[in-house]
């Protein structure tokens, strides 16, 4: 059971890695557009929002493929199973049930679980934090062709 939880913590914390380094870029882009607010607000809030969700989706992808090769590398995933989608599975805790994992594995599927759950907030904060910057840029920004006090 020890090195089901020590395999499982490996696999998440690489998967806080990658988030924590995706999340880094995320801060300089928008630290970026916060520093040359030249756009239409609606083109800003717009480009933010699909550029920071889509970065994030790409994340979450990559952080899935880590749980595929985790279960690859210790045989979690019992033969013929689509180990990619039993990751995917788990890791948004979807939880069809159609595949399990091996015996010795069965603490793997939570622990994966678990890991999501908390980029999938992780994303969520980020998600508003960009966005209440967006608005914070737009609300600030005079309005072209509108005089103060208007």
């Amino acid at each position: 059971m020890l090195l089901q939880f020590v395999v499982g913590a490996a696999a998440c914390v690489s998967n806080i890695v990658i988030h924590a380094l995706v999340m880094l870029v995320l801060v300089r882009v928008a630290q970026g557009v916060a520093a040359n607010p030249r756009r239409s607000p609606s083109l800003l809030l717009t480009s933010t929002m699909v550029a920071t969700v889509s970065v994030l989706m790409m994340a979450h992808g990559l952080e899935v493929c880590v749980w595929a090769l985790t279960y690859e590398i210790v045989g979690a995933v019992p033969a013929g199973a689509d180990v990619l989608y039993f990751a995917f599975v788990n890791y948004t805790t979807l939880g069809y049930g159609d595949v399990v994992p091996v015996e010795r594995w069965r603490l793997i599927g939570p622990t994966t679980a678990m890991c999501g759950v908390l980029m999938f907030g992780w994303s969520t904060a980020v998600i508003f934090e960009v966005l209440r910057q967006a608005l914070s840029i737009v609300s600030t920004t005079p309005r072209r062709g509108i005089r103060a006090g208007d």
